[in-house]
């Protein structure tokens, strides 16, 4: 049986001896980045993690696996009440929009928590075109009426190929819809990457809603697949791309694995795995740092697990995809020197969420001295009855193609879901849901760190666009944010509420914020502010 491994090469070694490493191991290499000197090999070999091992050339081997998850909010049942922007019924906003807004503007509470508005900062600092933000994510709707004026095609590449079945004959990606499985640069089968690439800048055209920089311009790096699953290669593939290409920004709203935290030496763990998660820690770093030295301002969203990362945690998801038929997750326990990839990388900005009353997300990973800065990402339960409301999650761009394959969509074009709305303006309309997550706040911080280089950045020489070493870039974001103490007492129930087989049942979740006022684990140095962030 053929099996397929991501091989990591030592550093300073030549391609030649790692070829030739790989070779004397039983491999057949089938892609390679030469930049971080990392492979994807394939072999026969049933002893080919030893043997690579075995030679001094080669530094780590982890299988091919599919790596991480894309969170996806759970759609609602069909209901005949459905929001519309001021009254009840059909969820088309129609007609021309106000001079002083977007025609969905009234639902983005979020850009009003960071002053992403019309008096703040798109006044003062809406984003130039020559910054380009990188969306490392599931693909990105290129043709959305209200992505399409931003979207960098040209520079926009995808790294996936699309794969129909696990180890388990389980439908992964499904039927391959293009030649050789490989989707076009401007497809999204998830909808998750479309909605971050809407939320950082979708523009200010007189349809639907804008993003936190509006001006800046979107390149789609694809490294997730359609189920939302990532695999190790794309992702260093994706950021040593990010940094050759020039971009300023990525956004990372993902975590790699087939482990949650990627421990070094887990007793929990077989020898194998333990290679096979320092492989990931130590080939991701490479790629960090790659795109980092290369002026790319790396950002990433905390997780979704409602832990603290500081601490030991439990861990019952991971592996979460089988490289060898029959393999399943196990409860380990994981201290906090093991990583979750790329959020605990070096250079690394970690975002935790916020909802509407500007609390942190009930959901939302946290941890004094891992969280940067916190953004809005949602809380549909922010409320005192603790039940969901979709007018509480972040809304953005949605594939029309995928309301359709969905179900969503009435016969005249209408959603019949109530986290889905329609926005129409001379003819032309475009589809937007709401979702919540820490996947959804990572970009808000995006989208004011493109600001911060749309500001304040230089000439970059090599491409003519702009360029803001990404230290400065951190420092701004972290400066610039609002303060945002703990809590008082600093340990919060969360009570939240899901309607289960027509019954409500509750939920809870004790969560303790450390740190001072000016940085803490809940939010870090406070949530990011487009206004104050380019006002000087």
């Amino acid at each position: 049986m053929t099996s397929e491994y991501v091989v990591l090469y030592k550093e300073g070694v030549s391609l030649g001896k790692a070829h030739a490493a790989v070779k004397a191991a039983g491999g057949r290499i089938v892609h390679e980045n030469e930049d971080v000197g990392v492979a994807t090999v394939r072999s026969k070999n049933p002893e080919f993690t030893t043997d690579a091992m075995g030679q001094r050339a080669l530094e780590g081997v982890a299988h091919n696996r599919v790596i991480g998850q894309a969170p996806k909010a759970p759609k609602k049942a069909a209901t005949t009440v459905e929001r519309t922007t001021g009254t009840q019924g059909k969820v088309t906003v129609a007609g021309k929009p106000s001079k002083d807004a977007e025609p969905l503007a009234d639902l983005q509470w979020d850009m009003k928590q960071i002053h992403a508005t019309n008096k703040g900062s798109y006044k003062t600092e809406p984003g130039d075109k020559r910054v380009l933000v990188g969306v490392l994510d599931t693909g990105v709707d290129g043709d959305h009426p209200d992505v399409k004026p931003n979207f960098n095609k040209k520079l926009s590449r995808n790294f996936t190929q699309d794969i129909p079945k696990d180890a388990d004959g389980n439908e992964l990606d499904g039927p391959c819809e293009f030649k050789s499985c490989v989707d076009p640069v401007d497809w999204d089968d998830n909808d998750h990457g479309t909605h971050v690439a809407s939320t950082i800048a979708s523009p200010r055209n007189g349809l639907g809603m804008s993003g936190v920089a509006p001006n800046v311009s979107l390149v789609n790096i694809r490294v997730g697949q359609d189920s939302g699953q990532f695999y190790l290669q794309p992702t260093v593939d994706g950021l040593t791309y990010a940094g050759k290409a020039g971009i300023d920004v990525v956004n990372m709203s993902y975590y790699i694995d087939p482990w949650l935290f990627n421990c070094a030496d887990n007793p929990a763990d077989k020898p194998a795995d333990q290679l096979e998660q320092r492989t990931i820690v130590k080939a991701t770093q490479r790629a960090l740092d790659f795109a980092h030295k290369r002026g790319v301002t790396l950002i990433s969203a905390a997780g979704n697990e409602l832990i603290d990362y500081t601490k030991t945690n439990v861990d019952e998801t991971s592996p979460d995809f089988p490289s060898v038929p029959g393999e399943k997750p196990y409860k380990r326990t994981v201290p906090a020197s093991c990583a979750s990839m790329p959020t605990e990388g070096d250079n690394v900005i970690p975002v935790s969420a916020t909802g509407p009353s500007t609390r942190k997300s009930y959901y939302s990973s946290f941890g004094n001295g891992f969280i940067a800065v916190a953004a809005p990402g949602g809380d549909k339960v922010d409320a005192p009855d603790g039940k969901p409301d979709d007018r509480r999650g972040i809304w953005a761009a949605y594939p029309e193609r995928l309301a359709k394959e969905r179900g969503e969509l009435n016969s005249d074009g209408s959603p019949k879901v109530p986290n889905i709305i329609r926005s129409c303006v001379d003819g032309k309309c475009a589809y937007y849901q709401s979702i919540q997550g820490t996947s959804m706040a990572s970009p808000h911080a995006v989208g004011v760190a493109a600001l911060i280089v749309s500001k304040y950045g230089k000439k970059d020489h090599s491409n003519g666009g702009l360029t803001l070493n990404p230290r400065i870039v951190e420092g701004v974001l972290r400066a610039t944010a609002t303060t945002t103490p703990c809590p008082n007492p600093n340990t919060v129930e969360y009570v939240w509420y899901r309607l289960t087989d027509g019954k409500w049942v509750k939920n809870t979740s004790k969560q303790t914020c450390e740190g001072s006022k000016g940085r803490n684990g809940f939010f870090g140095n406070g949530i990011v502010d487009a206004l104050n962030a380019v006002k000087h």
